[in-house]
């Protein structure tokens, strides 16, 4: 199931490949990369997800992965299994480019317990000695 969360996104087509950060909460999807952000809603149906999602562009220069294309509005449809999904998505403004992507669950680390006590200050006074070497 897709879970609420914050995913690392790839995705290609067969004009090029790229990658981005996917945000999912009650309902709703967003996220950016380098060239397009990204919103729409997500419905969720056990194991499967389906989704629209408007693009904007919003940085000048090279072509998204779509082509020539700056606004899109995106179909979406995908399993997450478990903290992996997988999909395609296709735009009607792109004349039948299949777009295929991954969404990889970004898990926060584990809290490191805090040390009991305190640490002792540093001696070195009180590191072994080496035998003194005769010249």
């Amino acid at each position: 199931m897709l879970k609420d969360g914050t995913y690392a996104a790839w995705y290609k087509t067969p004009l090029d490949q790229g990658t981005g950060i996917v945000h999912v909460a009650d309902g709703q999807i967003w996220g950016r990369d380098s060239l397009m952000t990204y919103h729409g809603s997500l419905e969720l149906d056990g194991d499967r997800f389906t989704a629209t999602v408007s693009t904007k562009r919003h940085t000048e220069g090279r072509v998204t992965v779509f082509g020539v294309y700056d606004e899109l509005t995106l179909a979406i449809e995908g399993t997450c299994p478990d903290k992996i999904a997988t999909y395609t998505a296709t735009a009607g403004q792109a004349g039948g480019v299949v777009l295929q992507g991954t969404l990889i669950l970004t898990e926060q680390p584990a809290a490191v317990p805090e040390r009991a006590g305190q640490v002792p200050t540093f001696n070195p006074d009180k590191l072994p000695k080496l035998p003194k070497r005769s010249r």
